[in-house]
């Protein structure tokens, strides 16, 4: 009973950090819509700030000092980035955004690598709170006991302003309709940027408190931002009580889980979202209304045309060029085309289902990296020859999407794509302890194609047809009946069905489709690098995918395959430099805010007027 009762205390101790991010970020989602994947770069900033503050403020007053002021500095970091990024991009799609929150976090990671420096940070001691206290017996860190204590009183005191201020009366309007509240005279803008500043300043504030327990690292941001997403989807998007709650049982799981079950540790977060999500679709105190108006990516698009002659016979002659690459280019340009072209296939398969099907996959990369571990175990396992191994490891991607898409199509905006990020998770944490099988961490090696693709030009030539060929695919079924029954199903769900359109299925087999062809990608990309690590399947990689297709453009065929040879063209050129992030973060803020239509819908949109201003003068 002793024991139990310390590792309670202890969970409920780990909570008050993870409950801060958290309800930070749920305060923003409800009110801008914004999913922030920046959170987790502001709560690392927090801890930094409020290391090299204590460094220079002694004594209890200077630490607690030190915390407080950490939230604040954040506080204001958080208004330069609303006000300088997000706000020019609020009329954009939503989730476009996304790709905008993306930029900061590498913006964030290089700055806080030329300021602090790449060595991880010892957080101080809190002054007096040495030690442990004994509670039945069992030892307790004082400090524990203290974050017990201040918890409550941080989350009474956001519940003071939320439901007895003014302040919190526009919050929680805003929350329900933001429409009305700027109908009704308030300042949007002011609001907005204020809730912003708010929950940057609670990541901060939490960042800064963790510091006695966990010091500073640059790798914080990504080891707090799937918790800090699992608490806020479990409690309920835009829910304080929820996110207190969740942020409680994810702790207190935690830390039993890595007592009496250690392999679970990886995965037992995503294993209760899967479950809570199952039962209650919105989280333990979420509303549908608010999943719902996150699911759109924009107004409806206009019916996109069949391409005309002229696009076709460009399209002719960059892949005549293409073919003549080996010819009059090195080698290190083949490996580099054929990187970027199993990428464009893997980005257009996201695409396909992102702008034809408006499922927003926070998970895509657990087909790309399924179908390459499929492809390598039937390889190293069963001894199969490449070319089966190429057949049966993208069917065997495609009935996992299948399986994975039965179960997430229930759920709809946000709650799905949290969703579809957890199984991702489940796949990778498999991956990586299962190392008997996957090799672990170590990856599997020596996946080599056949003798008669052994060379790198017979293997461009071969990535060069599966790659274009996959693309054509899928852009011929999104002119075909099924194309445009996602469409349908995409744009309005009751009027789809009432011309007999069964839009679950549809979307279903899309899911299934897409995971298919991510899997081909996925394949291609294992035997062109004869080797398969479990980041292939991390959040990084589904990220990316998510990156490139809005960047190209989420309402244009192209944008997947657009976005993709940018960005791969692009970081290439960029990690040869030292700060590369740096540069690529600036890069992708910068392309959001110019071209928010993406680079294939700006030129798209430039094209259009330009032929109105032809006519016009011919007129």
């Amino acid at each position: 009973m002793e024991f139990f009762v310390a590792q309670l205390l202890t969970g409920l101790a780990n909570a008050s950090s993870l409950f801060l991010v958290a309800c930070g970020l749920s305060l923003i989602f409800g009110v801008t819509r914004i999913v922030n994947f920046a959170h987790g770069s502001l709560y690392m900033l927090g801890a930094y700030i409020g290391y090299t503050l204590m460094q220079n403020l002694p004594g209890a007053v200077g630490f607690w000092g030190s915390i407080l002021l950490a939230g604040i500095a954040v506080g204001i970091i958080g208004v330069l980035v609303e006000v300088l990024v997000l706000r020019p991009v609020y009329r954009a799609p939503e989730l476009f955004q996304l790709v905008a929150t993306f930029g900061v976090i590498l913006v964030i990671q290089d700055l806080t690598l030329i300021i602090w420096g790449p060595e991880d940070l010892l957080g101080p001691r809190a002054p007096g709170l040495r030690g442990v206290y004994r509670i039945m017996g069992e030892p307790i860190p004082k400090y524990d006991i203290v974050l017990l204590v201040i918890t409550p009183f941080i989350a009474l005191a956001l519940w003071y302003l939320i439901t007895q201020t003014r302040v919190g009366v526009l919050v929680r309007a805003a929350t329900q309709d933001r429409e009305m509240v700027g109908a009704l005279g308030v300042n949007q803008a002011v609001l907005f940027t204020g809730v912003f500043a708010l929950g940057s300043a609670l990541a901060g504030l939490g960042g800064a408190l963790q510091l006695p327990k966990g010091g500073a690292d640059l790798l914080m941001d990504f080891h707090i931002l799937a918790p800090v997403f699992v608490v806020v989807v479990i409690g309920g998007m835009g829910s304080l009580p929820g996110a207190y709650l969740a942020a409680v049982i994810i702790s207190v799981l935690n830390v039993f889980g890595v007592t009496y079950l250690p392999q679970s540790t990886l995965v037992l977060m995503f294993v209760v979202m899967v479950v809570v999500l199952m039962i209650r679709p919105y989280g333990l105190f979420g509303r549908e209304e608010v999943a719902g108006e996150h699911g759109q990516v924009g107004e409806p698009e206009l019916p996109i045309k069949p391409a005309s002659n002229s696009v076709r016979m460009i399209v002719m002659a960059g892949l005549a060029l293409l073919a003549l690459l080996p010819v009059f280019g090195s080698s290190f340009a083949m490996v580099l085309t054929t990187d970027i072209l199993i990428f464009c296939l893997f980005a257009a398969s996201l695409h396909f289902l992102l702008g034809l099907g408006g499922l927003v996959s926070f998970g895509h990369a657990a087909y790309y990296g399924g179908g390459a571990y499929i492809a390598a175990l039937l390889v190293t396992h069963a001894n199969s020859p490449m070319e089966i191994a190429f057949l049966l490891a993208p069917l065997g991607a495609g009935l996992a999407a299948l399986a994975i898409g039965w179960v997430c199509l229930r759920l709809t905006g946000v709650y799905f794509a949290m969703l579809t990020l957890a199984f991702a998770q489940l796949l990778w944490s498999l991956v990586f302890q299962w190392g008997s099988v996957t090799g672990g961490d170590d990856g599997l090696v020596n996946i080599w194609p056949s003798d008669w693709l052994n060379s790198t030009t017979a293997y461009f030539y071969f990535a060069l047809l599966f790659s274009v060929g996959g693309i054509l695919v899928l852009r011929h079924v999104a002119h075909s009946p099924f194309g445009y029954a996602l469409r349908a199903a995409r744009d309005s769900k009751r009027q789809a069905e009432s011309t007999g359109i069964n839009t679950q299925k549809v979307q279903l087999l899309a899911f299934g489709f897409a995971g298919f062809m991510g899997g081909l990608a996925g394949t291609l990309f294992v035997f062109s690098k004869g080797s398969v690590f479990p980041n292939e399947l991390e959040i990084a990689r589904s990220f990316d995918a998510l990156i490139v297709v809005f960047l190209g453009g989420v309402k244009t065929l192209a944008g997947g395959v657009a976005g993709a040879a940018f960005f791969k063209g692009v970081e290439d050129l960029l990690t040869r430099f030292e700060y590369w992030r740096l540069v690529m973060g600036l890069l992708i803020i910068f392309v959001v805010i110019v071209a928010p239509q993406g680079i294939v819908g700006s030129i798209r949109k430039a094209a259009i007027r330009l032929n109105i201003l032809k006519q016009g003068g011919q007129t």
